[in-house]
């Protein structure tokens, strides 16, 4: 029995210590929570200030298009598309099919 007074002896002397850490805790919020909580709000921007602000920005990006894009004429190779002749895509079918015909046979023999 003296042995669980002792335990309960030990419990209530931590609850305490832990009710003062606690407390100082408490106290802390207190005096810290008013002085950081204004600043959690959202800023408002006015119509006006928006659209000055957006002016702005067009402004800038239409500096930008004109120092990059210069007036240049298209390259042909890049505008013009390439096609295969008939003749040239049946070569490269035949060839592909003698391809997978040595892997197929290279398969069946190992």
């Amino acid at each position: 029995m003296a042995n669980l007074t002792g335990i309960i002896g030990l419990l209530k002397k931590e609850q305490g210590r832990l009710t003062k850490e606690l407390q100082g805790i408490t106290a802390a919020l207190a005096a810290f929570g008013n002085t950081y909580a204004k600043g959690t709000g959202s800023r408002k921007l006015s119509a006006a200030g928006r659209a000055r602000i957006a002016a702005a920005q067009k402004a800038r990006w239409a500096k930008a298009r004109q120092k990059s894009a210069p007036n240049r004429p298209k390259s042909p190779i890049r505008s013009k598309k390439r096609t295969l002749s008939a003749a040239a895509r049946k070569k490269i079918a035949a060839a592909q099919k003698a391809r997978w015909a040595t892997v197929k046979a290279a398969k069946k023999s190992a």
